[in-house]
């Protein structure tokens, strides 16, 4: 079945009833006890031929230019009704659905980790932007969530951050360690609990005062031959301590009863979510348990979704590209205590980002390729992409609808599904941007497709009827020029147009190409503010690191104005996030934080972080 879909690469359209029901069951199986667990290991351990879960490289997001820094709009938090957003706060690809970012604010205080250092920003009062605390978190950087005076720092130990699709070599044993920061005091940042958790951080969602986060841990049984007659070799561990009650307690993550296992070997790897109920503290988690990897992370107001690739076998990796297919468990978040395993499904190729799944009405839409970005070796059949609905049925996402040969020969740059509309841009030398109809999720089609040079690499709706996308202008031969801004008008799916461009000129990049949440836009204002490195030092387009301002609208794309922040030893900081609080831009670095006037960029103030943080 998935040999014939591929071969059949010049096809678009609805997939037959007939050969969606072909696919095997995804159901997730329970381990009855401990003993069980372990014979199962056992079992496969040769399998795996003592290399740990075989995932092909990221695919994660395009390739990263050189010297650059390492969706529903925004949210906005409002004033009251009617009244205008005082403040913005990260961007999301689910409004109502928080992402975790290196940048939290509640409108008075900006919440950032520069180095092992957790700083809070004053953005009121005299002498603002002014430090009004820090706290030493002992470990370099981390992800926050903020919930009312409760701050979560996520860091990872051995494994770096967010965990990177992977070919592992070797046994790859990480940490992730959660803090609860007490923030009621800006002034007194105080640690209440941590939580150290044996595995790598993949990435968190959180929904009201809940935040859920997914770990993906390597046994420690492959590098301890001893552990694995014992479920402790298999299972990850966490240690929690409180410096509220001195309570200190080391167990399981997850009981070996409550662990699944896909129906075909998936790998001996835990995918592992954790729910932390805010209100309550990290005191209060629950946990579930996967035998298999995790890579990618979708969170919709009631669901949570995490993908991997299924396991493959170590020697099918010599000589060629396997087929490869993408597994996804859909969990209920609707019960702020604990998060409940609904169902899996399976489909064709590799997922992009988290952009590549969105739920719509009940149904998943997702947008996979057959063969990587990072994949060069040779094509006996040409890559071709494909968007894929499924529907819960049972215990199984059962797909009901499919489009395919998108792309002949090209990877998926970006993705973003609007309402019943799915907008796809592949890439090798142009940019096809495919609007996908997906009203009928039984029978999806191509409503109209636009080709120009390069590509977006994030898309990013603009009112109803606009598309920006932030990418890479591009020759014919599909050589990358530098940051481009491409303006489409979608108010006709079956008719998009390239109604404006925005180009920065060779060595130029952005941040945005591969984190969104460095994106900012401010509707209020038709404010667009990306983080931007221009490296071209010739007269005509001198070099430049900041962030750029632009107004975008139906008239166009028109440049606003660019802020850039004090030299830190000779050289601007790149800048990293950028804020709107109380009428005026903030900007954040490594170096510090500067307000600007939203009016103009005016500067209106700047403070530096201790270069020893």
């Amino acid at each position: 079945m998935v040999v014939a879909l591929v071969l059949a690469s010049a096809w678009v359209g609805a997939l037959p009833a007939a050969a969606l029901g072909k696919r095997a069951p995804s159901r997730l199986r329970s381990f009855a006890s401990c003993a069980q667990l372990v014979g199962y290991a056992q079992r496969h351990f040769a399998q795996t031929r003592g290399v740990p879960e075989q995932v092909m490289p990221g695919v994660a997001e395009p390739t990263i230019p050189v010297g650059a820094p390492g969706v529903a709009p925004a949210p906005e938090v409002s004033a009251g009704k009617d009244a205008s957003p005082s403040y913005s706060t990260t961007n999301v690809q689910e409004e109502g659905v928080d992402e975790p970012d290196a940048v939290k604010t509640d409108g008075a205080t900006i919440f950032t980790v520069v180095g092992r250092t957790l700083y809070a920003v004053a953005t009121s009062g005299p002498g603002a932007p002014r430090i009004a605390g820090s706290l030493d978190l002992g470990r370099y950087g981390g992800d926050l969530m903020l919930h009312g005076h409760r701050l979560i720092v996520i860091q990872g130990q051995g494994g770096g951050g967010p965990i990177a699709l992977r070919i592992a070599p070797a046994p790859v044993q990480g940490q992730t360690v959660i803090t609860e920061v007490d923030v009621s005091d800006p002034a007194s940042l105080k640690v209440a609990r941590t939580l150290t958790l044996d595995g790598q951080y993949v990435n968190a969602r959180q929904n009201g005062g809940t935040v859920r986060v997914v770990l993906s841990s390597t046994p420690r049984a492959y590098a301890l031959p001893a552990a694995r007659d014992r479920a402790s070799g298999w299972v990850p561990r966490s240690r929690f301590a409180s410096r509220i009650s001195g309570r200190h307690r080391v167990r399981a993550i997850v009981p070996c009863g409550t662990v699944r296992r896909p129906p075909s070997f998936s790998g001996l790897g835990m995918l592992s979510i954790l729910t932390v109920d805010l209100d309550k503290g990290l005191w209060a988690v629950d946990s579930d348990g996967v035998m298999t990897d995790a890579q990618t992370v979708y969170g919709s107001p009631s669901h949570l979704y995490v993908a991997t690739q299924r396991w493959i076998d170590p020697d099918t990796t010599v000589g060629g590209l396997p087929q490869a297919s993408t597994l996804i468990h859909r969990f209920d978040v609707t019960d702020p205590d604990r998060t409940t395993y609904e169902a899996s499904g399976l489909v064709d190729g590799y997922l992009l980002n988290q952009y590549s799944l969105s739920e719509y009405k009940g149904d998943l839409r997702v947008a996979s390729t057959s063969r990587p970005t990072w994949w060069q070796g040779a094509q006996t059949v040409p890559s071709q992409s494909f968007v894929t609905v499924l529907r819960r049925a049972g215990a199984t996402l059962a797909p009901i609808g499919r489009v395919a040969g998108l792309g002949q020969g090209q990877s998926i740059y970006s993705v973003r599904f609007i309402g019943d509309v799915g907008y796809v841009v592949t890439f090798r030398q142009v940019d096809p941007l495919y609007t996908i109809g997906l009203a009928d999720p039984t029978k999806p089609r191509v409503l109209g497709e636009l080709e120009l040079l390069g590509y977006s690499a994030y898309l990013h709706p603009i009112g109803d009827d606009l598309l920006l996308g932030v990418g890479q202008d591009a020759t014919p031969e599909g050589r990358t020029k530098g940051v481009q801004l491409s303006l489409f008008g979608v108010g006709d799916p079956a008719h998009p147009k390239l109604l404006a461009q925005h180009a920065l000129g060779a060595s130029s990049s952005s941040q945005v190409e591969y984190d969104s949440h460095a994106f900012l836009y401010w509707a209020p204002s038709k404010l667009v503010v990306l983080p931007v490195q221009v490296f071209d030092d010739s007269a005509a387009a001198p070099g430049f690191t900041g962030a750029l301002a632009l107004r975008v609208d139906q008239s166009g794309i028109a440049e606003v104005g660019r802020v850039a922040h004090d030299p830190v030893n000779g050289y601007p900081p790149p800048v990293t996030r950028s804020l709107v609080i109380g009428g005026s831009l903030w900007t954040l670095s490594d170096g510090g934080v500067m307000a600007s006037a939203l009016d103009g960029l005016g500067r209106l103030g700047w403070v530096a972080f201790p270069t020893s943080g």
